[in-house]
C-alpha cells in the first residue's frame, strides 16, 4: 500500500493521502488546504505547519510523504526525519553524497553499522535505516513504484464500462469488497467477480488497503453505484 511505496505530498489527492499512516481523511483535507493556500511543500518540516497535524501524526506519516526536488534528498526517500542525523554521519564516514546513497544497495551493504551504534541507537534501528535508504525516491529515472489514481476520473460521470482503473480496497465484506478509485463513490467488487474460481473467503483474495487494478462492469449514476471486477492485483 502507500505505506510501502510512499506518496508525493505535492500531487497526491486527498483520498490517496488519507491512507498514509497517521493521516486519515481530515488531515488529508488539511494538507490539500495548506497546498492551495501556500503552494507546494518544500521540505518535510513544512508538513508540521498543516492545521491539526501534530507530533504523533508527523511521527507516523512523515516517512511516507515524499517531496520531489527537495533541498534535502532524504525528503524524497523512505527515511524518517528522526533518522536524518544518523544518515548524515554515514555520509561523513563514507564520503558518499546522500543522493548517491538512496536506492544504492551495493554501497549501503558495505557500510559498517557497528560504527554507528550508540546508547540510544541500536543495530536493529540502523538496519531499518539501511532498508529505508535502499528504497528509491520518487525519481522516475530510478523507476520508483508510485501509486496514483486515474487523474482523468473526477466524478462517477467520467466512468465508462470496460475501463481499467487503479484502486485501493477500503472495505471488505462477506459479499465482496469496496474499492476507492479516487472519486466520491467507491465501487463494489462482488465476490463472484474477485476470481475466475469459487471464492469462499474474500480475505483469502484481497486485503484491506491493498492496491488493485479493477475493470468497470457497470455504472448506475442515479443510484451512485459502481460494479467492478478484480482485474489484476498489484504489489504493495
Amino acid at each position: 500500500c502507500v505505506n510501502t511505496i510512499g506518496v508525493n505530498i505535492n500531487t497526491a489527492s486527498s483520498s490517496l493521502l488519507s491512507y498514509v499512516s497517521g493521516i486519515g481523511s481530515k488531515l488529508a483535507d488539511n494538507i490539500i488546504t495548506y497546498r492551495n493556500e501556500y503552494g507546494a511543500f518544500k521540505s518535510r518540516n513544512d508538513i508540521k505547519k498543516v492545521t491539526r497535524l501534530g507530533a504523533k501524526a508527523f511521527e507516523q506519516g512523515a516517512g511516507f510523504l515524499r517531496i520531489k526536488n527537495a533541498k534535502n534528498p532524504l525528503d524524497d526517500s523512505a527515511v524518517h526525519p528522526e533518522s536524518y542525523a544518523i544518515v548524515g554521519k554515514m555520509v561523513k564516514v563514507t564520503g558518499v553524497k546522500v543522493v548517491d546513497l538512496i536506492g544504492n544497495g551495493a554501497v549501503l551493504q558495505k557500510i559498517d553499522l557497528q560504527k554507528y551504534i550508540t546508547n540510544t541507537v541500536g543495530l536493529p534501528t540502523l538496519q531499518d535505516i539501511i532498508k529505508e535508504l535502499e528504497k528509491p525516491g520518487l525519481d522516475p529515472r530510478k523507476k520508483a513504484k508510485v501509486f496514483t489514481f486515474n487523474q482523468n476520473i473526477k466524478t462517477i460521470n467520467d466512468l465508462r464500462e470496460e475501463q481499467l482503473l487503479p484502486g485501493i480496497i477500503n472495505n471488505i465484506t462477506n459479499f465482496g469488497c469496496f474499492v476507492d478509485i479516487g472519486i466520491k463513490e467507491s465501487g463494489l467488487v462482488h465476490v463472484s467477480n474477485l476470481s475466475d474460481k469459487f471464492v469462499s473467503d474474500v480475505n483469502e483474495i484481497v486485503n484491506l488497503h491493498q492496491q488493485v487494478i479493477v475493470k468497470v462492469l457497470s455504472i448506475d449514476i442515479p443510484r451512485k453505484r459502481i460494479q467492478l471486477k478484480l482485474h489484476n492485483k498489484k504489489q504493495g
